[in-house]
């Protein structure tokens, strides 16, 4: 018994019904303006419905009142930005006003059922309401008294459920929400994996530098090798502190949204960022950029960001060959630099070389890395459907 009560102990009850009585307000003064046309308000809504505006009114009111209790009820809270969302909210508007007269109804008429019942108990003729059945003078309404409020218990709950239900499906985000929140979503999961990268390969390496040369430089007890030993620690958290200096800003742009994060329409900041280090920069950029879809086009420039990247830290400033050819279902990315010998980061080895292959494989491309022809290259081609 306690488990079937338990919907009306919820505060979420009573704010559902509060939902579903709020259009009725406005159907209340027109029937003081004109009481034979109920049908009026609702035929009134239909323009409302398709101003942009409201549709992020309603999944306010529906987030506050219908989900109280829930921290993503899946509510889109952003204007309509298509007509399909325009009549999604019409709907919504149709249904709650239809939803919000049942409720109505349910709220007048059944506790009115219940004192007609109690009334005929007691040997009180009924009043005659409209809607309602005579009731004579008999004792055996009082064994129906309870059924209308036990009836009107369980419409409550159901008219408050049929309206979430149904304002999940007419005011959730549409297909184009779905994938900006998605985009949104990938990208800071990228960030936060190659900042986690970054403080792992960086931050890690000082503190293991610092560690091994003052443990030796304790034992050595040579003056000499003591001012060595603090120079390499000093140097080495310099580098670090950039590093993460680098990170932090990481953090930082983490905070705007995905569709403001650079694209590689942007590239030639990047261009000129490697020439004004120093590198002998060649870039071709063939086909347009404008095809390549929001996020093929973020984790492209970071790919390019990255490779010329460590072109300047593990190669310095020698020749580099860039380019991007953006084919009808595959944007390609090469970048290749002069190969020294003495300094060969191995396929397997660093963090930005990973992270240009997760990002690659995260879009269902692909990416290579390493020794070709006497160049060090960066390949990735990542797919445009």
């Amino acid at each position: 018994m306690g488990r079937l009560l338990s919907p009306l102990l919820r505060g979420k009850t009573y704010t559902r019904l509060l939902h579903l009585w709020v259009p009725m307000l406005i159907v209340s003064v027109w029937m003081f303006v004109d009481p034979t046309r109920p049908w009026a308000p609702a035929l009134a809504l239909l323009p409302v419905g398709l101003v942009p505006a409201v549709r992020r009114s309603e999944g306010v009111q529906a987030q506050l009142l219908l989900t109280p209790d829930e921290r993503e009820p899946g509510f889109s809270v952003a204007a309509s930005a298509t007509w399909r969302d325009r009549l999604r909210t019409v709907l919504w508007l149709q249904a709650r006003m239809a939803l919000g007269a049942a409720t109505v109804f349910a709220c007048v008429w059944l506790p009115v059922a219940a004192v007609e019942l109690v009334r005929g108990a007691f040997g009180v003729a009924g009043a005659g309401i409209p809607g309602l059945p005579a009731v004579g003078a008999h004792g055996w309404p009082a064994l129906l008294a309870p059924l209308p409020v036990l009836v009107l218990g369980a419409l409550v709950v159901a008219l408050g459920e049929a309206a979430t239900y149904l304002a999940r499906r007419l005011l959730g985000p549409s297909a184009a929400e779905r994938l900006a929140a998605l985009e949104e979503r990938t990208e800071q999961l990228l960030e936060r994996n190659r900042m986690a990268r970054e403080l792992h390969d960086s931050i890690g390496h000082a503190l293991t530098v610092a560690v091994v040369q003052a443990g030796a430089a304790r034992a050595a007890g040579d003056p000499g090798f003591t001012d060595r030993a603090l120079g390499a620690i000093e140097e080495t958290g310099r580098a670090a502190l950039e590093d993460l200096e680098r990170v932090l800003g990481v953090l930082r742009e983490a905070e705007r949204p995905a569709r403001g994060r650079p694209t590689l329409a942007e590239a030639d900041r990047l261009w000129q960022s490697a020439r004004a280090s120093g590198a002998e920069l060649d870039a071709e950029v063939t086909g347009p950029l404008e095809r390549v879809p929001g996020p093929v086009s973020r984790e492209g420039y970071r790919i390019l960001q990255e490779s010329l990247t460590n072109v300047l830290r593990h190669a310095g400033a020698v020749p580099v060959r860039v380019r991007v050819t953006v084919g009808d279902d595959v944007l390609s990315l090469e970048v290749r630099n002069r190969l020294l010998t003495d300094r060969v980061p191995g396929p397997g080895r660093g963090g930005g070389l990973r992270g240009i292959r997760e990002r690659a494989a995260l879009l269902g491309g692909r990416a290579s890395t390493g020794p070709d022809a006497g160049d060090w290259q960066v390949h990735a081609e990542l797919p445009l459907r």
